[in-house]
């Protein structure tokens, strides 16, 4: 692989890596409701992270200054936060694709990004133009036409995504606050760790043992958990985040895919109506904020 620092010169790699991404989180979220509908969600949440905790270690052991340098935090309490609402969001997803599918609750948290420019004023301080609020906007008109309030019996569980959203939102712009002062690798590590401890009470209280044939799925989950982070931090070393955020966009593709083949889901015309539109909304608020950045630096 070409090294990191002809980073400008990889945005092909980049976009593939970014695919390969979205494939893999598509299977695991596949993975997951299989596991979700016969097994408790935190005993899935927590053997998952203890196999995270366990790759992150690892991970830490080998690098410069090992596990001690790993736990050095500037802001140990922002870590715990982010640990604590990532672990809290895997679960909340886990029950939106139970009790709502694949494709109705990827088609709900699609609207993560524009949580994430919406909220980037009161957490991270940036200015949000009306342009990207306009966006904004309009993306949570397609969120509602994905939700249909109003029209017939509404379920409260299709809130269960957009809470998932609005929980990674806020773990994203956390991550981009301790990265003033943490590395990458020090945030890594305390998100494995930090999930995995928290989730242990939880998953123990509610042990069940899996059959052979689900050990080995949920073998595979951990193994793609940890592909997907490895894929995904290998697309933003060799490219500009701008430049492939929007690829990001394809997991609700393949994640459908899963649900019509796999789980024999239903794609209702609302829902691909609202997602066109939230998508379309956020990349567009992409792409400002790629402008932003480029005037920032001719500045």
């Amino acid at each position: 692989m070409t090294p990191d620092h002809h980073a400008p010169q990889n945005t092909k790699l980049g976009i593939w890596l970014m695919i390969a991404t979205t494939v893999v989180f598509a299977v695991q979220d596949g993975i997951s409701r299989h596991l979700g509908s016969t097994y408790s969600v935190y005993m899935v949440v927590m053997v998952r992270f203890w196999f995270f905790a366990l790759f992150v270690m690892a991970l830490a052991a080998r690098a410069p200054g090992g596990l001690k340098a790993a736990t050095r935090s500037a802001m140990p309490m922002v870590q715990l936060a982010r640990g604590l609402i990532l672990v809290a969001e895997i679960a909340v997803m886990l029950v939106a694709f139970v009790k709502l599918g694949l494709i109705e609750a990827h088609a709900v948290f699609t609207c993560y990004p524009l949580l994430v420019a919406a909220l980037s004023g009161p957490i991270l301080g940036e200015k949000v133009g009306w342009r990207r609020w306009t966006a904004i906007l309009v993306g949570f008109a397609g969120v509602l036409i994905i939700l249909q309030p109003g029209f017939g019996v509404f379920s409260p569980w299709a809130l269960v995504p957009l809470l998932s959203a609005t929980m990674f939102a806020i773990y994203g712009l956390l991550t981009r606050y301790v990265a003033r002062k943490d590395s990458a690798s020090v945030s890594f590590f305390w998100t494995g760790v930090v999930g995995a401890v928290a989730m242990t009470p939880f998953g123990l209280l509610h042990w069940t043992w899996m059959t052979p044939a689900d050990w080995g799925w949920m073998a595979l989950l951990c193994c793609t958990a940890a592909l997907s982070h490895w894929l995904l931090i290998k697309s933003y070393a060799v490219a500009e985040a701008s430049a492939i955020q929007p690829f990001a966009y394809l997991q609700l593709v393949w994640a459908s895919g899963i649900g019509l083949v796999v789980f024999g889901e239903t794609l209702r015309i609302n829902v691909v109506i609202g997602a066109g539109i939230v998508v379309a909304a956020g990349i567009f608020t992409l792409w400002r904020q790629r402008v932003r950045e480029k005037a920032a630096l001719r500045a």
